[in-house]
């Protein structure tokens, strides 16, 4: 029995637009309600949310029931998260902070199993491999992970096309408030310099053939992004849909 197919990946590498929902709030309850509403994805994240492997599993397991493929935002580029979210069984991960080429070579390390990387070899005992009935899980693993990394600051751009040509990166993400805030914009992330920059990088990333992703809000944000060729396309997060739709029915 081989890993399974990441459609995920599949679709991106075709160019077909995905659309998705940042799980920001923990609990299977609410990821399971994301995954039956009709996303393409939905990214737990453990970046701007709980880093807690098991409760991240528990997400897992309630988004692989509604069959909406899960994305996994770790907190941090490091050999020993990227293998803890593996093993969990995520085969697509969002690497937030990736300033250079040589981070993201060591990313796609990272996610691979030797000869071509240094993924420890635990999945025999872990979710990903289905704690050994998938024997032929390490021979092929590699071919489905999808590594998307985030660009996210002036050194990633100053970088960008070095990174998109990273063997293993299948997109690159770019992050408009962090990317905002190092160019000095913090407070001002609407601005037009900001802005001009993010379209500047997706069409680097386009034209390197990587998938470009990015998230904003509303329907004229995302025709926008689209147009400019954004294939993983994050619409919301449930802690901010949540918010905003109790304040507006609290309204008299």
């Amino acid at each position: 029995m081989a890993a399974p197919k990441n459609e995920l990946k599949a679709n991106l590498a075709a160019g077909r637009v995905q659309r998705g929902l940042w799980l920001n709030l923990p609990g299977m309850v609410s990821a399971e309600m994301a995954g039956r509403a009709g996303f393409d994805w939905c990214l737990v994240d453990g970046e701007h949310g709980p880093w807690d492997p098991s409760a991240i599993r528990d997400q897992l397991i309630a988004l692989e029931g509604t069959g909406t493929p899960a994305v996994v935002r770790v907190p941090v580029g490091e050999d020993w998260v990227i293998k803890q979210a593996l093993d969990l069984g995520v085969q697509t991960l969002l690497v937030p902070m990736v300033n250079s080429a040589d981070e993201a070579r060591a990313i796609v390390r990272a996610c691979r199993y030797p000869p071509e990387g240094v993924r420890g070899m635990g999945a025999m005992v872990a979710r990903a491999g289905r704690f050994g009935a998938t024997e032929n899980y390490p021979a092929t693993a590699n071919a489905e992970i999808c590594i998307l990394v985030q660009a996210e600051s002036r050194a990633a751009l100053d970088d960008l096309e070095a990174i998109t040509a990273v063997d293993g990166i299948d997109g690159v993400f770019v992050g408009p408030a962090d990317l905002g805030a190092d160019m000095g914009y913090r407070d001002d992330l609407g601005n037009r310099a900001v802005w001009d920059a993010v379209s500047q990088a997706i069409k680097t990333i386009r034209a390197g053939g990587k998938s470009a992703g990015i998230i904003v809000a509303g329907a004229e944000a995302e025709a926008r992004m689209l147009d400019l060729g954004v294939t993983f396309l994050g619409c919301g997060a449930d802690a901010a849909v949540l918010q905003n739709a109790l304040t507006a029915l609290a309204r008299p």
